[in-house]
């Protein structure tokens, strides 16, 4: 049972960041659970530096990780952060996905042409190419520094941030690649190019987000879906025919509860998106 309602409200899909973390010092989470808040927290406005980064290092101490390293591009404005922990040498690199309010982040996810993803293999969404690139050389240094005091890398992101997030499991190998929400990112020879890297793909009940870009010119999703039901519950091995008929009741129930309320999102295709309606699934 989640302990964490479900999240209907505007503010949770549209301001993620604005909720405090639900990270506790006396919490016990598994990596799929860090992954899942700190792709939320990413969302933070760290890159203004002073309360911001402080607000995002401040939940970072709470499961153990000594500062943020924060990556920003303003060309595209998009952004990441990347945090080790000492006690055990576990590293994250996390990045932040789409922020309505800024029309880079809806430009990058227009330019949904497929183009050579050089730095691997196969072809990849022009958009979340473009987004990978402008943080590479922030990431490499960053690679490069940790490189002698990490033990494993896990990289996560939630929408355009676990499309960036994918893109470089091509790059750097990560141990584990942990997407929340993830649009798909690329065609079957790119996805071949994740081979030996632990996959965790999670889809919330009826994200829209997961069906984009469509299945057509090449696009397929990396890693098999973790399915979340419409009450929070994992299903990870769900068929076809338990997703469609969990998602027709979802919808259902949406109508009823949540969509004539002021301040809500008016579809669950767009709540289910929210970065909170996976956390309160993955983090106990």
């Amino acid at each position: 049972m989640c302990s964490i309602p479900y999240d209907a409200s505007c503010d949770a899909l549209n301001s993620p960041e604005l909720r405090p973390t639900v990270f506790t010092a006396e919490g016990n989470y598994d990596i799929d659970g860090l992954c899942a808040e700190l792709a939320r927290l990413a969302y933070i406005r760290y890159e203004n530096g002073g309360a911001d980064l402080q607000r995002l290092e401040q939940a970072l101490a709470l499961v153990g990780f000594e500062g943020a390293v924060p990556f920003n591009n303003a060309d595209d404005d998009t952004h990441g952060f990347g945090a080790v922990r000492h006690s055990d040498g576990l590293a994250l690199l996390a990045f932040r996905g789409t922020e309505p309010q800024s029309l880079s982040d809806i430009a990058l996810d227009l330019k949904g042409s497929l183009t050579e993803w050089t730095e691997s293999a196969g072809q990849v969404h022009a958009g979340f190419a473009c987004a990978a690139r402008g943080l590479r050389e922030a990431v490499d240094d960053w690679l490069q520094a940790t490189a002698t005091t990490r033990t494993q890398l896990i990289l996560t992101g939630h929408s355009l941030g676990a499309a960036i997030a994918t893109l470089f499991a091509s790059i750097c190998k990560p141990n584990a690649l942990v997407t929340i929400g993830s649009p798909r990112v690329g065609d079957a020879t790119f996805v071949a190019t994740l081979d030996g890297v632990a996959i965790t793909r999670y889809v919330d009940c009826c994200d829209l987000v997961t069906d984009l870009p469509p299945p057509i010119g090449g696009y397929i999703h990396a890693g098999a879906s973790n399915y979340i039901t419409r009450v929070g519950e994992l299903a990870p091995h769900a068929d076809d025919a338990f997703v469609q008929a969990d998602r027709a009741a979802a919808r259902e129930d949406y109508v009823l509860t949540y969509a004539w309320r002021i301040g809500d999102v008016m579809v669950r295709d767009l709540a289910d998106h929210a970065p909170i309606n996976y956390v309160r699934c993955l983090v106990p």
